[in-house]
Parts: C-alpha cells; sequence; structure tokens
C-alpha cells in the first residue's frame, strides 16, 4: 500500500479511513504519472503549489512555492475571477476561507481526498474534493458548500474546481458547432483576459459548445507530443470554462455549472454539491489524454461501459412518421434479415385525440397510435421476439407539443413566461422538471414502455430552454437552470434503479447532450444528425479526444446516396454500429456485404469498444484520415483508413502505425471489402515487424485512390 501524505484531524462527513497530520505539510494527490499539490499558508489559506509531472522526490513537494490560492473566493483580496461568491443574509457581499482538515479514503488504487475550509467570520464551509483514479492518470474534483447562518445564503458563483498553471504560452483547443455540424475544433493561442466557453440552453446544452477542452502549456501539443491537460465537466446543463491570464502570464481555470441567472437560495444545513470536473494530465500529447480519459470513463463514468453493446436498425430514415403495424413487422424481419441485435422503433408510434404525423402534435401522449398501431407495442415485442431480435423505442419525455392532452390537462407542468407569448422551438415546449409531479410523470413514462418488454431507449431532447419560467418554483426564478438538471437526474436515477441495465442512448436532436453526467444513465449517445459519412469522420474524430468508441452511435443511413455502402459501412464501424436504412431496397451485393460487415465488426468490437485508441492522420490536417484501436495485450488491432479527396498527383507517405509491441510480429489483412473485390493495398496478407509498421509504416488510401474511399485492416500478432 502506497503510503498517504495526507489528512489532518478533522470532522469526517461519511469517509471511514481518515489519517492524521501537521497542516504545514504538503497535501499531494497522485496518480502514477500526474501530481497535484497544496499547501497550507501562515495565513491559513490553501494554496495550489504544483500541477503536472509527478515528482520522484516525495521531499521536493515541500519546496514548492505558495503562489495561487487554490479556491479563490470573491469580496475580499481576490482581484481576479472568483471560483466561489456568497452574499450573506446581512448583506456582506464577501468570503474568506481558511484551511480546517483534511481526509483521505483509498479504495483500491483510488484515493478521494477531502480539503474542508472555512471562513473565520461567517458559518460557511467550503469541502474540495479530488478523487485520483491511480492506473488511469485521472482527477475528479467537485465542491460541497454548505452553511449554519440563520438565514438562506446566496450563491452567486460556484465552480466544481479552479486550477492554476504557470507557463510561457498557452494553446486552446475547444469544440463547437450547431445542429448537424457537431464538435467542430478549433485551437487558438490564449491572450490576456479571460476567453468564456459556456453554454446558457438548458437543455441541450451543448448544441453550440461543447463542455470538453485541450489546453497545451508552453507551445501546441499533437497526438504524440506536447504537455497539455483535456477537461471535461459532468453536468447535463449550462456549464462554464473560464480562463484568465493574469498580468504575470499565470493561467487560473474555474470550471462548473453556468451561475449565469441561476444565483441560488442555500438554505441552512443543505449542501450544494458541484458537478464534477474530470481532468487528466500528460507530457505525451493529445492520444495519451484521450486513451487516459477513455480507460477512466469505461471503468468509472459510463454505465456499463465494459459491456457490449447492440447492433440496431432504426427505422426513421426509412419511414418518418409515415407507417403502420405491418410496414414494421416487415421491418423488424429486415433487422433479422441484417443481422442486427435489435430493432429500433422511433418518432411518430404515439398520441390518439392529437396523431403524432409530424412534429406539430401529440409530444406528451404517450400512447399508442390506434390508427398505426391497433395491436399496441407489445405486438412489436413479440415480432422482435419472434424474429429473434430484441426491441427498443424512442422517447422525448421531457418535452410537450402544446397540441396534446398533456399540455391541455397540466400548463402549470411547462416551462414558458406568464404574461409573454410562447416561444416554440420544433412547435414544442420543455416540462418543468424541477417540479415532483413531473419527475413521477416522466418516470412512469420510461417505465410503463420498459414494463411491456422494450430493451432499449432512445432518449431524446429535441429543444432549448427559452422563456423559461417554472410555476413550481414561484420566486425562485434563478433555481430553474440547476434544479431542472437534478430533477433529470433524480427521474435518471428511479430508472437505473428499477431497469440498472437497459441499454439507452442519450440524444438530443443530434449531439446536443454529450457528457459524463448523462452517461452515468446511459451506455451511449448520439453523436449528430448528420449521418453523411464524410461529415461524420471529422465529427466522431472531434469526440474521439475525450469519449470512447463504444459511447458514440454511428448508423449506416442514406443521407449521401453518392457514397458507397462500403464507405458509410466503415465510418460508422469506428464506434457503436447502426443502420437506419430499408433492408429490403439494398441491392444483392450491399446486403451480401453488409451482413458479413456486421459479423465482421462483432467479432472485431471488443478491440474496437476496449482497446486504446490512436489517432494517425488528421482530417483536419490532411485529405485523409486513419486511426486504429489495439488491444491491451497488443495481440490485435483494427485499423480505419480514409481517401476523403487527394488532390491530382499529391504524395501519400507510408501511414506510421502506434500503439504494437516491436518485438511482435504482425499479419496485416484487409477486410470489409465488397463480394468479389480484391485488395488493392501492397501490405495486405503481408507479416511485419510492430517495430518496422510503427518506424517505416505502410501505405493505406493510395493517393490515386477515388474520392470518398476507404480501407479496414486487421493486424495480428503471429
Amino acid at each position: 500500500m502506497r503510503k498517504l501524505l495526507l489528512c489532518v484531524l478533522f470532522l469526517p462527513l461519511g469517509l471511514t479511513k481518515v489519517a492524521a497530520q501537521a497542516a504545514s505539510a504538503p497535501i499531494v494527490i497522485e496518480t502514477s504519472h500526474t501530481s497535484l499539490v497544496f499547501a497550507v499558508g501562515d495565513n491559513k489559506k490553501l494554496y495550489q503549489t504544483y500541477v503536472g509531472a509527478r515528482l520522484a522526490n516525495q521531499q521536493d513537494y515541500k519546496s514548492l512555492p505558495n503562489n495561487h490560492e487554490a479556491y479563490a473566493p470573491a469580496g475580499t483580496d481576490n482581484l481576479f475571477e472568483p471560483a466561489i461568491r456568497v452574499v450573506h443574509p446581512d448583506g456582506n457581499p464577501s468570503l474568506s476561507l481558511a484551511f480546517v482538515g483534511v481526509e483521505a479514503n483509498k479504495v483500491g488504487d483510488n484515493v478521494t481526498t477531502t480539503i474542508r475550509l472555512k471562513d473565520p467570520q461567517y458559518p460557511v464551509e467550503v469541502a474540495l474534493h479530488f478523487t485520483a483514479y491511480f492506473k488511469e492518470d485521472v482527477i475528479k474534483t467537485w465542491t460541497e458548500i454548505r452553511h449554519q447562518e440563520k438565514r438562506p445564503v446566496q450563491l452567486t458563483n460556484y465552480a466544481s474546481a479552479m486550477l492554476h498553471f504557470d507557463a510561457g504560452n498557452y494553446w486552446l483547443t475547444q469544440f463547437h458547432g450547431d445542429w448537424a455540424e457537431e464538435v467542430g475544433m478549433q485551437e487558438s493561442q490564449l491572450t490576456s483576459g479571460v476567453k468564456v466557453i459556456d453554454s446558457k440552453l438548458g437543455t441541450r446544452a451543448n448544441q453550440f459548445q461543447t463542455p470538453t477542452f485541450f489546453l497545451a502549456l508552453n507551445k501546441p501539443a499533437d497526438e504524440v507530443t506536447g504537455e497539455l491537460i483535456a477537461g471535461t465537466l459532468s453536468w447535463t446543463g449550462n456549464f462554464r470554462f473560464a480562463f484568465e491570464l493574469d498580468q504575470q502570464n499565470a493561467l487560473r481555470i474555474s470550471a462548473g455549472i453556468n451561475p449565469y441567472a441561476s444565483e441560488y437560495m442555500l438554505p441552512a444545513g443543505q449542501p450544494f454539491v458541484t458537478p464534477e470536473f474530470v481532468f487528466t494530465y500528460t507530457n505525451q500529447g493529445k492520444g495519451q489524454a484521450s486513451r487516459n480519459l477513455h480507460r477512466w470513463a469505461r471503468q468509472y463514468s459510463v454505465l456499463d461501459g465494459t459491456q457490449p453493446r447492440l447492433t440496431l436498425l432504426n427505422n426513421w430514415e426509412a419511414t418518418f412518421f409515415d407507417f403502420n403495424e405491418a410496414k414494421l413487422d416487415n421491418l423488424i424481419g429486415g433487422a433479422r434479415k441484417l443481422g442486427v441485435d435489435l430493432f429500433l422503433l422511433d418518432d411518430g408510434w404515439f398520441g390518439n385525440k392529437y396523431p403524432r404525423n409530424d412534429d406539430q402534435a401529440g409530444l406528451g401522449d404517450w400512447q399508442a397510435n390506434k390508427t398505426k398501431l391497433p395491436s399496441g407495442v407489445g405486438h412489436l415485442v413479440q415480432t422482435a421476439q419472434k424474429e429473434n431480435v430484441k426491441f427498443g423505442i424512442w422517447l422525448e419525455p421531457e418535452m410537450v407539443n402544446p397540441k396534446s392532452e398533456l399540455y391541455e390537462k397540466h400548463p402549470d407542468w411547462i416551462l414558458k413566461l406568464p404574461n409573454r407569448p410562447e416561444h416554440l422551438s420544433r412547435n414544442q415546449l420543455v416540462l418543468d422538471l424541477t417540479n415532483p409531479k413531473v419527475q413521477d410523470f416522466v418516470f412512469n413514462v420510461v417505465d410503463e414502455e420498459l414494463s411491456k418488454g422494450v430493451a432499449y431507449v432512445k432518449w431524446d431532447c429535441n429543444r432549448m430552454m427559452t422563456n423559461t419560467y417554472s410555476p413550481y418554483l414561484g420566486k425562485n426564478q434563478s433555481h430553474v437552470f440547476v434544479d431542472y438538471v437534478r430533477g433529470l437526474y433524480k427521474v435518471l436515477d428511479r430508472v437505473r434503479q428499477k431497469y440498472p441495465h437497459v441499454p439507452m442512448m442519450l440524444c438530443s436532436g443530434g449531439g446536443g447532450r454529450t457528457d459524463y453526467g448523462g452517461l452515468r444513465y446511459f451506455t451511449e449517445f448520439w453523436a449528430s444528425d448528420n449521418t453523411d459519412a464524410f461529415e461524420r469522420i471529422f465529427i466522431q474524430w472531434s469526440y474521439s479526444n475525450f469519449f470512447p468508441s463504444l459511447t458514440v452511435s454511428n448508423h449506416v443511413t442514406n443521407w449521401n446516396r453518392q457514397q458507397s455502402i462500403k464507405f458509410r459501412t466503415d465510418v460508422a464501424m469506428m464506434g457503436k454500429l447502426g443502420y437506419d436504412i430499408e433492408v429490403d431496397k439494398l441491392q444483392p451485393e450491399e446486403l451480401t456485404f453488409s451482413q458479413q460487415a456486421i459479423k465482421e465488426y462483432k467479432r472485431l468490437s471488443p478491440v474496437i469498444w476496449q482497446g486504446d485508441l490512436f489517432r494517425l492522420r488528421s482530417p483536419y490536417e490532411s485529405n485523409q484520415a486513419a486511426l486504429m484501436y489495439v488491444d491491451p495485450a497488443q495481440q490485435q488491432a483494427v485499423l480505419f483508413a480514409y481517401n476523403l479527396h487527394t488532390r491530382y498527383n499529391e504524395v501519400v507517405l507510408p501511414l506510421k502505425l502506434q500503439g504494437l509491441d516491436p518485438a511482435r510480429r504482425y499479419r496485416v489483412t484487409e477486410i470489409n471489402l465488397m463480394p468479389g473485390s480484391k485488395s488493392p493495398l501492397a501490405a495486405n496478407s503481408q507479416t511485419y515487424s510492430g517495430d518496422y509498421l510503427m518506424k517505416a509504416g505502410i501505405l493505406v488510401s493510395p493517393g490515386n485512390a477515388p474520392a470518398l474511399t476507404s480501407h479496414v485492416l486487421e493486424l495480428r500478432a503471429e
């Protein structure tokens, strides 16, 4: 057991293993390669003294300078962005935080450290929590605020984390977009002042900005070199990252819930617990940071992250709202014929007084439409069972159309401003999940379908919050954005208590919800409604920086029929494979190819889902793209390579692989070939040492290859 350099005696809150030491000793939070270090100054304030590569000599931590107050409050002597700001009942808008104690609790290889701070004059306490995932090199941090004042204290800032850095320069990589163009990657050098990445959308909070970033120190980082952190917030709502560069070129990052319009009145004795900010540090480039996060996520943050996923066939692009029982029975048969595990019925199956025949009516009325489905959802479950596939269903339980029975019966359940016209998006409004009655309603919607034998849920959320007002909260309207997410989590907690392992897809009009707060409850997320395979290469590439492949749902569709079925399938196979096509309309060779591709995917999915990802050739930097997954034992790998649109006579160099054992020899085999075709690659059916493959490389997707073509190579150690 490693020695814990921690823990001053203090009254613990729920921690059982507490040690004591002098307050003057450094507080060291360590993973296998990273250290985050704090110290208490003579003034009793807590300082962050270091974050970076783990120091070899433990005694060196004592020599680090106390430059940066760890969790800087507002209102006293702090001149920059505060981590926390409170207004006391007497009107005093200040907080001072003095060190009180520290505790540590070790579970397996991982240690949770809690540092306790308290205002010397007011009964306000702040606990800074850190869990260090030793093997994965990931640190998770969150904050707990409580007080014992006679009246509520107003919180106006409440960051989950504040980190400090001292470097020559700082390079920020952020991810932004919109519907059908999610997570576009941008990199820029930070300049003096405050750079903010945030969301004020409430629901569908990630529509424009994604709660993830890379921060490179001193110089830009690439996939294999550079010192950086990768950070993300586990919160399915408004978020804010602030990067402030001061007059001495020191950088502070504050990360957490966006306090915009969210001043929170905190009663005495009730803790305010912030969401978790998750980060990893490395000096080996963005690729290593991603692998750290992927390993951590599969083990600790994604529902059933080490378990297999289901391949599926969705009906949306085959039918949209126009279907009936007979047509669905036929499509379910197509799922069996294709060889997938599950048939997913999308939007349009519900509503009777206001039938869901388009997106203008029916949301909120979750009864099977008697015209389309006279035998109900149970009949479709039985049809699927006969075809030896599972049955899944689309729900959007947080939303309501004005043209619905729910709207007529419960106008007080809806977020909308009094004395203002309704503002609709996609012809719908948002239910008030701060209201426990609405939480019960949403849970019951999900429970009713799962109780019928439904084996999969696509949980959608197609609009943001506007004209936001909660009839339930009354005067506490500044609680809406926070309490809505908490209400959503309460519903999901109930769902998972009763149905702990039913797979569910987190969807939000495409990639509007992609965060680890949601992925505690969901097995995967829908990356984008844009399923054009060319566009998807960029979208999936960006998501791969922070999310493991088994969480990113990719479907083969007909968005762009000019792209071959092979190209579309190869792109979708990089993550969690699904289909959204009419199987009966496939050409014979397309069906044969697809059936074989699904078999190959299922055979190779342990490598794709659980292997280490190496991004080899970026579509952002070239006219090609390539990445590979390598199993932990380095016995097997799967390489995906794409020729996007190389120019005439463009020179394409051999691709140097990564992650292999240099001493082993690997046989290279191209798979996913169209029926009757042969591989054009010279490397096919050849054997190379791992050393050769990583130092000399092989030619994939030659420069003279047609645009939008692809190759999938399997590497197996001999």
